[in-house]
């Protein structure tokens, strides 16, 4: 890698809860951050250096997210409801990543 490339950002940190609204109001009462995105499955939470997901056990996967430019190159990216555009992967341990396209409203 050359001094010029840019480096891939980490997106999110999402952790699997039971009650989307309950864990909202846990992390928000404690911590200051600010709700960027909420359904029924799944929240964003903004911090001052990381995103903070809440995802639903039945719904979404627990994972971490990376913005990159070239997202693409891992496979189609799939639309979301709250604007982005990805695609999931699994490291060699079974982890699963979220590689996020550089645009939408969470970026």
């Amino acid at each position: 890698m050359s001094q010029g490339d840019a480096l891939d950002a980490m997106h999110h940190v999402a952790i699997s809860v039971d009650d989307v609204a309950e864990a909202i109001r846990w992390y928000s009462e404690r911590f200051r951050c600010r709700v960027v995105y909420q359904d029924e499955t799944w929240a964003m939470l903004q911090f001052a250096n990381i995103r903070l997901a809440f995802v639903s056990q039945n719904q979404h996967p627990p994972h971490i997210g990376f913005v990159m430019a070239d997202a693409e190159q891992f496979g189609r990216l799939k639309p979301h409801r709250d604007g982005t555009r990805s695609v999931y992967l699994q490291d060699p341990s079974g982890n699963a990543v979220e590689i996020l396209a550089p645009e939408g409203p969470l970026q």
